[in-house]
């Protein structure tokens, strides 16, 4: 099963309009299996009060946040501090 069709059921805050992780942690452990799923480095990073996942992926930048409790990916330049 793909880390992208599995259900996320961790605390969330909205950033911009975009939800994200309420806790490191949680976005870590994330990280770690979407990384392992496609082969790149993936970090938690904060954004305003909340973490999403970032990397890069074929040489863009893409940031991952949730949406109806899967994970989203969302504007790289949404307010990261």
């Amino acid at each position: 099963m793909s880390v992208f069709s599995k259900p996320v059921f961790e605390g969330t805050v909205e950033v911009d309009g975009n939800e994200l992780f309420k806790g490191q942690g949680a976005a870590r452990q994330w990280a770690q299996q979407v990384g392992s799923e496609l082969g790149v480095t993936v970090q938690p990073c904060r954004i305003g009060s909340g973490w999403a996942l970032c990397a890069t992926l074929d040489g863009v930048e893409v940031v991952w946040g949730i949406f109806g409790q899967r994970l989203k990916r969302i504007s790289p330049s949404a307010g990261q501090d």
